[in-house]
Protein backbone atom coordinates (compact mmCIF):
# COMPACT_ATOMS: atom_id res chain seq x y z
CA UNK A 1 0.00 0.00 0.00
CA UNK A 2 1.23 3.47 -0.91
CA UNK A 3 0.10 6.53 1.04
CA UNK A 4 0.55 10.30 1.11
CA UNK A 5 -0.59 12.83 3.72
CA UNK A 6 -2.07 15.81 1.85
CA UNK A 7 -2.28 19.39 3.20
CA UNK A 8 -0.37 18.41 6.34
CA UNK A 9 0.12 22.03 7.39
CA UNK A 10 -3.60 22.84 7.44
CA UNK A 11 -6.47 20.37 7.24
CA UNK A 12 -4.90 17.05 6.22
CA UNK A 13 -6.20 13.95 4.49
CA UNK A 14 -4.56 10.59 3.85
CA UNK A 15 -4.47 9.46 0.23
CA UNK A 16 -3.94 5.70 0.02
CA UNK A 17 -3.33 3.65 -3.11
CA UNK A 18 -4.58 0.09 -2.68
CA UNK A 19 -3.62 -2.79 -4.91
CA UNK A 20 -6.30 -5.38 -5.66
CA UNK A 21 -7.03 -7.35 -2.47
CA UNK A 22 -5.42 -4.81 -0.11
CA UNK A 23 -7.34 -3.42 2.88
CA UNK A 24 -7.02 -0.45 5.18
CA UNK A 25 -8.89 -0.10 8.49
CA UNK A 26 -10.08 3.27 9.78
CA UNK A 27 -12.27 4.92 12.35
CA UNK A 28 -15.97 5.09 11.58
CA UNK A 29 -16.83 7.92 9.13
CA UNK A 30 -13.18 8.48 8.14
CA UNK A 31 -13.73 7.91 4.41
CA UNK A 32 -13.98 11.07 2.29
CA UNK A 33 -13.78 9.55 -1.20
CA UNK A 34 -12.88 6.24 -2.81
CA UNK A 35 -12.57 4.61 -6.21
CA UNK A 36 -15.44 2.51 -7.52
CA UNK A 37 -13.15 -0.54 -7.28
CA UNK A 38 -13.16 -0.28 -3.46
CA UNK A 39 -15.79 -1.74 -1.12
CA UNK A 40 -16.42 -0.31 2.36
CA UNK A 41 -17.83 -2.25 5.32
CA UNK A 42 -18.35 -1.74 9.04
CA UNK A 43 -16.69 -4.19 11.38
CA UNK A 44 -16.73 -4.67 15.15
CA UNK A 45 -13.31 -6.22 15.78
CA UNK A 46 -13.32 -8.74 18.62
CA UNK A 47 -17.09 -8.85 19.11
CA UNK A 48 -19.53 -6.85 21.22
CA UNK A 49 -17.44 -6.66 24.40
CA UNK A 50 -14.39 -5.18 22.67
CA UNK A 51 -16.67 -2.86 20.72
CA UNK A 52 -18.18 -1.56 23.97
CA UNK A 53 -14.77 -1.02 25.56
CA UNK A 54 -13.67 0.97 22.48
CA UNK A 55 -16.79 3.09 22.95
CA UNK A 56 -15.74 3.74 26.56
CA UNK A 57 -12.30 4.84 25.33
CA UNK A 58 -13.95 7.59 23.26
CA UNK A 59 -13.80 5.74 19.93
CA UNK A 60 -16.57 4.28 17.79
CA UNK A 61 -17.74 0.70 18.42
CA UNK A 62 -17.14 -0.01 14.73
CA UNK A 63 -14.19 0.29 12.41
CA UNK A 64 -14.64 0.79 8.70
CA UNK A 65 -12.63 -1.39 6.33
CA UNK A 66 -11.88 -0.36 2.76
CA UNK A 67 -10.89 -3.21 0.41
CA UNK A 68 -9.87 -2.97 -3.23
CA UNK A 69 -11.97 -5.92 -4.37
CA UNK A 70 -12.31 -5.19 -8.09
CA UNK A 71 -8.85 -3.86 -8.87
CA UNK A 72 -6.48 -1.10 -7.70
CA UNK A 73 -8.05 2.03 -6.24
CA UNK A 74 -7.55 5.24 -4.30
CA UNK A 75 -9.18 6.32 -1.04
CA UNK A 76 -9.12 9.58 0.90
CA UNK A 77 -9.44 9.47 4.70
CA UNK A 78 -9.61 12.23 7.30
CA UNK A 79 -10.67 13.02 10.87
CA UNK A 80 -13.16 15.42 12.42
CA UNK A 81 -10.92 17.83 14.34
CA UNK A 82 -8.78 20.65 12.89
CA UNK A 83 -5.41 19.06 13.40
CA UNK A 84 -2.58 17.03 11.96
CA UNK A 85 -2.23 13.41 10.88
CA UNK A 86 0.94 11.51 11.73
CA UNK A 87 2.07 8.20 10.21
CA UNK A 88 3.75 6.02 12.86
CA UNK A 89 5.49 2.80 11.82
CA UNK A 90 5.41 -0.23 14.12
CA UNK A 91 7.96 -2.99 13.63
CA UNK A 92 6.28 -5.59 15.85
CA UNK A 93 8.64 -5.22 18.83
CA UNK A 94 6.34 -3.06 21.01
CA UNK A 95 2.79 -1.82 21.42
CA UNK A 96 1.77 1.81 20.92
CA UNK A 97 -0.66 3.24 23.48
CA UNK A 98 -3.03 5.89 22.11
CA UNK A 99 -5.23 8.32 24.00
CA UNK A 100 -8.91 8.71 23.10
CA UNK A 101 -9.61 10.21 19.66
CA UNK A 102 -5.97 9.66 18.67
CA UNK A 103 -6.48 6.70 16.33
CA UNK A 104 -7.50 7.38 12.72
CA UNK A 105 -6.48 4.39 10.58
CA UNK A 106 -4.00 1.53 10.18
CA UNK A 107 -2.71 -0.93 7.63
CA UNK A 108 -3.78 -4.57 7.62
CA UNK A 109 -0.81 -5.79 9.70
CA UNK A 110 -1.91 -3.78 12.76
CA UNK A 111 -4.21 -5.08 15.50
CA UNK A 112 -6.05 -2.45 17.58
CA UNK A 113 -7.30 -3.37 21.07
CA UNK A 114 -8.46 -1.57 24.21
CA UNK A 115 -6.59 -1.51 27.51
CA UNK A 116 -7.53 -0.35 31.01
CA UNK A 117 -5.27 2.02 32.95
CA UNK A 118 -4.99 2.08 36.72
CA UNK A 119 -7.24 4.38 38.79
CA UNK A 120 -4.78 7.27 39.16
CA UNK A 121 -3.87 7.39 35.48
CA UNK A 122 -7.47 6.90 34.42
CA UNK A 123 -8.70 9.80 36.54
CA UNK A 124 -5.93 12.32 36.03
CA UNK A 125 -4.00 11.63 32.79
CA UNK A 126 -6.91 12.85 30.57
CA UNK A 127 -6.34 9.77 28.44
CA UNK A 128 -9.12 8.14 30.49
CA UNK A 129 -9.46 4.67 31.99
CA UNK A 130 -9.68 3.04 28.56
CA UNK A 131 -6.96 3.62 25.98
CA UNK A 132 -6.24 2.02 22.63
CA UNK A 133 -3.26 -0.21 21.93
CA UNK A 134 -1.88 -0.84 18.46
CA UNK A 135 0.48 -3.74 17.81
CA UNK A 136 1.92 -5.64 14.87
CA UNK A 137 3.88 -4.57 11.80
CA UNK A 138 2.67 -1.70 9.66
CA UNK A 139 1.53 1.93 9.78
CA UNK A 140 -0.74 3.55 12.36
CA UNK A 141 -2.20 6.92 11.38
CA UNK A 142 -2.68 9.16 14.40
CA UNK A 143 -4.89 12.24 14.56
CA UNK A 144 -4.47 15.19 16.87
CA UNK A 145 -5.66 18.70 17.70
CA UNK A 146 -3.11 21.07 16.19
CA UNK A 147 0.14 19.43 15.08
CA UNK A 148 1.89 16.30 16.37
CA UNK A 149 5.38 16.74 17.79
CA UNK A 150 7.53 13.71 18.74
CA UNK A 151 9.78 13.91 21.80
CA UNK A 152 12.58 11.32 21.87
CA UNK A 153 13.90 10.33 25.30
CA UNK A 154 17.11 8.42 25.95
CA UNK A 155 17.47 5.67 28.59
CA UNK A 156 16.62 7.11 32.01
CA UNK A 157 15.87 10.57 30.57
CA UNK A 158 12.77 12.22 32.03
CA UNK A 159 10.33 14.67 30.45
CA UNK A 160 7.29 16.39 31.96
CA UNK A 161 4.30 16.69 29.63
CA UNK A 162 1.01 18.49 30.19
CA UNK A 163 -1.65 15.79 30.32
CA UNK A 164 -3.93 17.58 27.85
CA UNK A 165 -1.28 17.44 25.12
CA UNK A 166 -0.57 13.70 25.26
CA UNK A 167 -1.37 11.64 22.12
CA UNK A 168 0.58 8.36 22.05
CA UNK A 169 3.52 6.57 23.65
CA UNK A 170 5.13 3.09 23.61
CA UNK A 171 3.73 0.64 26.15
CA UNK A 172 7.34 -0.01 27.25
CA UNK A 173 7.62 3.56 28.60
CA UNK A 174 6.70 4.28 32.19
CA UNK A 175 4.96 7.45 33.29
CA UNK A 176 3.45 8.77 36.48
CA UNK A 177 1.01 11.56 37.37
CA UNK A 178 2.20 14.37 39.61
CA UNK A 179 1.58 18.01 40.50
CA UNK A 180 2.97 20.51 38.02
CA UNK A 181 4.72 22.56 40.74
CA UNK A 182 5.71 22.22 44.37
CA UNK A 183 2.58 22.69 46.44
CA UNK A 184 -1.08 22.74 45.46
CA UNK A 185 -1.30 26.55 45.31
CA UNK A 186 1.58 26.84 42.84
CA UNK A 187 0.11 24.04 40.71
CA UNK A 188 -3.29 25.75 40.64
CA UNK A 189 -2.02 29.26 39.92
CA UNK A 190 0.35 28.03 37.18
CA UNK A 191 -2.68 26.80 35.24
CA UNK A 192 -1.14 23.35 34.82
CA UNK A 193 -2.21 21.45 37.96
CA UNK A 194 -1.34 17.85 36.92
CA UNK A 195 1.31 16.63 34.49
CA UNK A 196 2.73 13.32 33.25
CA UNK A 197 6.39 12.49 33.98
CA UNK A 198 7.74 10.08 31.34
CA UNK A 199 10.96 8.11 31.60
CA UNK A 200 12.86 6.95 28.49
CA UNK A 201 13.85 5.33 26.33
CA UNK A 202 11.14 5.94 23.76
CA UNK A 203 9.22 8.51 21.73
CA UNK A 204 6.29 10.40 23.22
CA UNK A 205 3.94 12.01 20.71
CA UNK A 206 2.26 15.22 21.83
CA UNK A 207 -0.24 17.58 20.21
CA UNK A 208 0.42 21.30 19.93
CA UNK A 209 -3.06 22.29 21.11
CA UNK A 210 -5.04 21.23 24.19
CA UNK A 211 -8.66 20.25 23.36
CA UNK A 212 -9.92 20.97 26.90
CA UNK A 213 -8.28 24.40 26.99
CA UNK A 214 -9.76 25.23 23.57
CA UNK A 215 -13.21 24.15 24.74
CA UNK A 216 -12.91 26.44 27.77
CA UNK A 217 -11.76 29.32 25.55
CA UNK A 218 -14.76 28.85 23.26
CA UNK A 219 -17.13 28.80 26.24
CA UNK A 220 -15.66 32.00 27.69
CA UNK A 221 -15.63 33.74 24.30
CA UNK A 222 -19.23 32.95 23.37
Amino acid sequence: MQYEILYDQAFPMIKVQLEKGETIKAESDAMVSMSATIDIAGKMDGGLLKGLTRKLSGESMFFQTLTATRGPGEALLTHAVPGGIHAYELDGTFELQIQKNGYLASTSGIEVTTSVQNVAKGLFSKAGFFILKAKGRGIVFLSCFGAIHPIRLGPGEERIIDNGHLVAWPATMNYKIEKAASGIINSLTSGEMLVCRFTGPGDVLIQSKNPSAFKSWVALSS
